[in-house]
């Protein structure tokens, strides 16, 4: 099974998600029960200190993984062969407690609202079993015109 990045973004290079950007984080969302979800491991560059992921790492994650919830929900609830371009709107993320390096990380994301053309999702990061990070955001699809439309 292909991730919703490189199914229907491959040639994305977005710093999170993007399959084509080697530098970048390159998150794989796959469709579950109630949303996506995503395992992903740091890499030593992703370090904030000792044993202990980056919270601005966190919050691309995050960030990324929400944005492609809130997209393939959009898409499923239109009827759409492929997810609408969507832009973050606003996203809040807290650090609930250190988020190790040393262990493969979970991303649970989910769509709890939902209009037309945006969708708020809320996400965490698990490590060893606990929630480290939690993140509730807005989601819009763009129009034509939008620097972010047609991006992929």
């Amino acid at each position: 099974m292909q991730s919703v990045q490189d199914t229907y973004a491959p040639q994305n290079r977005c710093f999170g998600c993007g399959p084509a950007n080697e530098k970048g984080l390159r998150i794989k969302s796959f469709v579950a029960d109630e949303g996506l979800v995503c395992d992903w491991t740091p890499e030593p560059d992703h370090l904030a200190f000792e044993n202990v992921l980056n919270g601005g790492i966190c919050g691309a994650l995050l960030d990324c993984h929400s944005n492609w919830t809130a997209g393939h929900y959009l898409m499923k609830k239109s009827g759409a062969d492929s997810p609408p371009y969507t832009v973050t709107a606003d996203f809040h993320v807290t650090l609930k407690r250190p988020t190790p390096m040393d262990v493969p990380l979970h991303l649970a994301a989910r769509v709890v609202e939902a209009k037309e053309d945006r969708a708020t999702v809320e996400a965490t990061i698990e490590a060893n079993g606990k929630i480290t990070a939690t993140c509730r955001g807005t989601f819009v699809a763009v129009k034509p015109g939008h620097p972010a439309y047609n991006r992929w």
